[in-house]
Order: C-alpha cells, then sequence, then structure tokens
C-alpha cells in the first residue's frame, strides 16, 4: 500500500494546478486531502501492527511460564 500511495502523490503532484479549472482544482485538492488521510491511516495500522506483536509475545512467554 505504500507504494501506491508514493507513486499517487508522485503524480498527484506533478499536475501544472495552473491548467486546471476551478472543478479540476477542487478535485485536485479532495484528492491530495484523501491520499493525507490515507498516508496517516497507513501510520496508525503500522503502529497497531507494533502493539499486537508486543502483545502477542507478553501472552506467549505468559503462556510457556505457566500463566506466572
Amino acid at each position: 500500500m505504500a507504494d501506491t500511495i508514493a507513486e499517487t502523490v508522485d503524480l498527484l503532484y506533478t499536475i501544472d494546478q495552473d491548467k486546471l479549472t476551478p472543478d479540476q482544482q477542487i478535485a485536485l485538492g479532495s484528492a491530495l486531502a484523501t491520499l493525507a488521510q490515507a498516508e496517516r491511516l497507513e501510520q496508525i495500522n503500522e503502529r497497531l501492527r507494533s502493539i499486537h506483536q508486543v502483545l502477542n509475545t507478553w501472552a506467549m512467554k505468559s503462556t510457556l511460564e505457566g500463566g506466572r
């Protein structure tokens, strides 16, 4: 997903905004805002994966230690 986001960002920033109609500029702004939201969600997802790994490690240790 990160590669797709990066490629889309590159593509959006190559657009010459001076040549766009007002409606196209609004659509571009909306696309950039949506992209920023997707990037933020990906960051949150990565953090949740890390937390999940830590919790799984703790659960496994607890099980191996007999629940001590």
